[in-house]
């Protein structure tokens, strides 16, 4: 299989796929801001510097960098070209638009049946200070494009709010509040990989954010049928087939779905579970290149 790795070759994540590769496969690192595409009568080529793309095997993204609107319309419809020409991209382009942008993540997960906070979404400072009242003066404002916990601010106070949401403004942000819920200092973590659900516990003692990197401690959970089928639900619902799904069990005994990435890391759940995910990820991506090539 040539596999196509769309991130840093000095990523952590390219070196633990060639590491479980051990030669099997042929992976090659290539990067968005190589990206290239020539438009033909006989159809489309797609370039990363120099390699084709659409000769891959398969093409999985490991990162999504920021750019303009341009830029990232424009690698969002290569990778949508890529498809059309029958290489499997993981995930596919749809997935990470909808991954990455929280409003529409939470849409998706509310239109499938799972339990979100409550969100109220808006472009004024007006609104957003309606919004907090509504929203029991306790929210949670993060930014529409985001990972790992940056740019995530909690406020339960109206006048460091006014600021914030006037800062926010400024900036033309859009402004995404979430109540708050009430929680034990832990969320759970729950790895995709196609049919296979693995999960983990991310606690922390001095922190309401539970992301591993701001300090949190990962332990592996058992993934009961109830945690498996939620998380394919919302993997499904963004329409991801490899995604992690974090959800916060809070204080109310409820479950809520708080977001899916679509490009997601294994290496403090592979350390928690002390099991090798990315050869779990090649089987996934084996399977499906195996599949294309029988039909």
């Amino acid at each position: 299989m040539k596999l196509v790795v769309l991130g840093s070759p000095d990523s952590w994540y390219f070196k633990d796929l060639e590491r479980a590769a051990a030669g099997r496969h042929q992976l090659v690192s290539a990067t968005f801001s190589d990206l290239a595409s020539a438009v033909t009568t006989g159809g489309i080529t797609a370039h990363s510097a120099d390699i084709d793309l659409v000769q891959a095997d398969c093409v999985l993204v490991r990162t999504m960098p920021p750019g303009s609107l341009e830029q990232v319309v424009f690698r969002m419809d290569v990778l949508a070209r890529i498809e059309a020409a029958g290489v499997p991209v993981i995930n596919p382009p749809r997935a990470i638009e909808t991954a990455v942008d929280k409003y529409l993540g939470s849409a998706k997960l509310a239109e499938a049946g799972l339990r979100v906070p409550r969100t109220l979404v808006c472009q004024s400072v007006e609104a957003a200070m309606a919004a907090l009242e509504q929203l029991g003066g306790d929210v949670v404002v993060k930014p529409l494009f985001g990972a790992e916990g940056r740019g995530i601010t909690r406020l339960n106070d109206e006048a460091l709010a006014l600021r914030a949401f006037k800062m926010l403004s400024q900036l033309g942000a859009v402004l995404y509040l979430q109540e708050f819920i009430e929680h034990e200092g832990c969320d759970l973590r729950l790895l995709v990989v196609g049919e296979r659900v693995l999960g983990m516990r991310r606690s922390s003692g001095h922190d309401w954010r539970t992301n591993i990197s701001r300090g949190a401690k990962a332990e592996p959970i058992k993934v009961t049928s109830e945690l498996a089928d939620l998380a394919r639900r919302a993997a499904s619902a963004v329409g991801g087939p490899l995604a992690g799904v974090d959800l916060l069990p809070g204080r109310d005994g409820q479950l809520y779905a708080i977001e899916v990435n679509a490009v997601p890391g294994w290496k403090a759940l592979a350390r928690a579970l002390d099991l090798d995910i990315a050869s779990l990820v090649l089987e996934f991506l084996e399977g499906i290149v195996g599949g294309r090539m029988s039909g």
